[in-house]
């Protein structure tokens, strides 16, 4: 199985009170969609010296990642997905191909990848192998998915307990990490193929809720430095 999407994607840091008064607004307009309530595990892949995530975190107009992502804590024979993610002048295109966890692990002993979507593999393999990418980082969250009832093409996302590791970068390894944030805080993020619906807006701007510019992968890669600094 293959997928590519082309949205604009924003995001925004949510404390608990923000979280829950804005689940009493919206919760009448939204569906829970097929993958509405799982852990989220990422492998975030990138060059020996970091070089993918630095480039992203100085904002060009061009960047992109390279992960695989698996729904839940997957076992060697469940699927996962290889993803190539490009963002361009804020628009997010990101391609992706399903396969076996087994089937991932083959391709980086072989170096070929086991889809039917030739034209997709080709493009994620040309990363792969152009950037030299070896794993990087763990990353996991606890997400729940909903989608406009009126509009399939707006959906938002709910992220918390974000974690990471830098030991293990096995998704069969489970989901364990060290926490981002000390206190209980909500990534919220829309995903959109034009506007926003003006039922959103409003609430939004009612609650003094903005967007902020926030990487998973990079802000956790910051904190890393920044630690680093100062040992």
């Amino acid at each position: 199985m293959s997928e590519v999407f082309t949205r604009k994607e924003t995001k925004y840091l949510l404390n608990k009170s923000q979280y829950t008064k804005l689940m009493k607004m919206i919760g009448y307009h939204l569906k829970k969609d097929k993958y509405y309530k799982r852990t989220i595990c990422n492998i975030y892949f990138d060059t020996k010296n970091y070089d993918l995530i630095i480039n992203s975190i100085n904002k060009p107009l061009y960047k992109e990642k390279v992960r695989i992502r698996s729904y839940n804590i997957p076992t060697l024979d469940d699927e996962i997905f290889f993803e190539i993610k490009k963002k361009y002048d804020g628009i997010v295109g990101k391609r992706r191909i399903g396969l076996k966890l087994k089937d991932f692990y083959e391709y980086l002993k072989t170096g070929k990848i086991l889809s039917n979507d030739i034209q997709i593999s080709r493009e994620i393999d040309y990363d792969f192998k152009k950037y030299e990418l070896e794993p990087k980082l763990f990353l996991a969250y606890d997400r729940t998915s909903y989608y406009d009832k009126d509009n399939i093409n707006f959906r938002i996302t709910f992220d918390k307990n974000l974690r990471s590791r830098e030991n293990d970068l096995r998704l069969e390894m489970g989901d364990s990490g060290n926490l981002y944030f000390k206190e209980d805080m909500y990534i919220m993020e829309t995903k959109v193929l034009n506007s926003y619906p003006l039922w959103f807006t409003h609430i939004l701007s009612s609650l003094k809720i903005y967007p902020v510019s926030f990487s998973k992968y990079g802000s956790i890669y910051s904190t890393k430095i920044k630690e680093e600094k100062y040992v």
